[in-house]
């Protein structure tokens, strides 16, 4: 792992040696890049990773002259993508050395546990940074509060920088989170299960960005990160103490609306908006993506995405259930044998005066005496 004090010295270019240092390895790209902004030769190039291309400006002319920069996406951008990739590498060694390693070494967690709290330590981290980076976005967007500017006017193919950047930086991570699988050492089990949501955010995040459907995009992710934030919090407060589970609750109740909220958004755009909309001509030039089948697929992926997610949803909920029911169980045998009472305290309840009573409570029959 980057960033750490080494004990052992691996070979060079070996497995070993590239997971302990990818953080180095990476820090060193990133630091070419950089210098190549300070030659004449080599900065067209080097500013092309670094700064955001397919600048637009648009001036507005009344009674005063007003320029407004938009963005377009293309090719360019996959230089910028990688980019910042590197970045989320660098940042993703700098928060497991500095924080989640010290905290592991006083929780003192198992292995399975370990694995885990990294992972949602990585991800509380990012979605907290995403919530208020797009919360701040749509704070300034007018369709917060009109929901029909989803549609209106599509294509948008222009964007403000922010909102431009913002899906690079989306992008970014999730890209960045394919290597991490192998830098971090993920056990086997755990692979698929994080290759599947990897690959659903990038799939979805690039898509919303390629057809020009930025805006419902960033209406969606929001919403969505705000829970899975909730979600990550909750468990690494259930690894620090296993009785602290009320945020599951809470996550659970805002997982079902972010559910319903992302259908109907999803079906209010492609099933009404768009299929209204003038136009509906398939053009790449433009931009303009409004066709039925691109409509159907687009709401297809989503439909079936969020069913999978309620079906990993309801299984965890039934699987924390029987947890549940199985440790009530055995409470429940250990109170009824403390609440039962040994021989000794059952022969001293029923002596009576040194005379031995029945299970009935009574005395036992005195024998006759002998005639003499």
């Amino acid at each position: 792992m980057g960033l750490r004090k080494k004990s052992k010295n691996p070979a060079v270019f070996s497995h070993e040696f590239v997971i302990q240092n990818h953080a180095d390895i990476v820090s060193c790209v990133a630091m070419v890049i950089l210098l190549g902004l300070m030659f004449e030769i080599t900065a067209k190039f080097a500013i092309m990773f670094i700064i955001v291309q397919y600048n637009v400006t648009h001036t507005n002319i009344g009674e005063e002259i007003d320029s407004v920069s938009f963005y377009e996406y293309g090719f360019k951008d996959l230089a910028t993508i990688f980019f910042y990739m590197l970045i989320a590498i660098i940042l993703h060694a700098v928060i497991q050395e500095y924080i989640l390693d010290k905290i592991n070494r006083r929780l003192h967690l198992s292995k399975t546990k370990h694995s885990k709290f990294n992972e949602s330590g990585q991800l509380a981290f990012f979605y907290l940074f995403s919530f208020i980076w797009g919360g701040s976005i749509l704070t300034g967007e007018k369709f917060t509060t009109d929901p029909t500017l989803l549609w209106e006017g599509y294509p948008h193919t222009h964007m403000f920088f922010q909102v431009k950047f913002f899906y690079i930086c989306q992008i970014a991570y999730w890209l960045h989170a394919l290597p991490e699988l192998y830098f971090q050492k993920v056990r086997k089990e755990d692979i698929a299960r994080q290759l599947y949501y990897i690959c659903l955010y990038i799939f979805h995040i690039t898509g919303a960005y390629i057809l020009n459907l930025h805006r419902l995009g960033l209406t969606l992710l929001v919403p969505h990160y705000l829970v899975e934030l909730l979600f990550h919090a909750s468990r690494l407060f259930y690894f620090s103490d296993e009785n602290k589970q009320k945020g599951f609750t809470l996550w659970a109740l805002l997982f079902v609306m972010a559910r319903l909220l992302t259908l109907t958004l999803s079906v209010l755009t492609f099933g009404f908006g768009l299929a209204r909309a003038d136009t509906r001509d398939f053009s790449v030039a433009n931009g303009n993506f409004n066709t039925l089948t691109v409509r159907i697929s687009c709401l297809a992926a989503i439909c079936l995405t969020q069913a999978w997610m309620m079906w990993k949803f309801i299984n965890f909920q039934l699987k924390k259930w029987r947890e549940h029911t199985q440790n009530q169980i055995p409470r429940k045998k250990v109170a009824n044998t403390k609440n039962k009472p040994s021989k000794k305290e059952y022969n001293k309840a029923n002596a009576s005066n040194g005379t031995v009573k029945t299970e009935s409570g009574t005395s036992p029959r005195a024998r006759k005496a002998k005639a003499s």
